[in-house]
């Protein structure tokens, strides 16, 4: 499981990036993402990802891609905390 500060980190992210800051403090690990956030489309997802490529400075390879990645907050903190340890 990702720490605080990663789930943090990608919290803030995804709240900028689907432009739903105010919700913010409501968002956790548990948070649910594609399928639960109306904001995030298809196209969000596509958005989303180059946010984490830019904003970490993560490469996120095609094959990568899951809906259990996008499950939740924590579901894609563990993802992210996965690619730190792998470089």
């Amino acid at each position: 499981m990702a720490d605080d500060a990663t789930v943090q980190q990608v919290s803030a992210l995804v709240a900028r990036t689907l432009g739903i800051e105010d919700r913010l403090a409501e968002m956790d690990a548990s948070t649910g993402l594609f399928g639960s956030l109306p904001e995030l489309d298809s196209l969000a997802v596509l958005e989303l990802v180059q946010a984490l490529e830019d904003d970490l400075g993560l490469t996120i390879e095609d094959e990568e891609f899951s809906g259990e990645l996008f499950e939740t907050v924590g579901s894609l903190a563990d993802f992210v905390e996965s690619k730190r340890l792998s470089v």
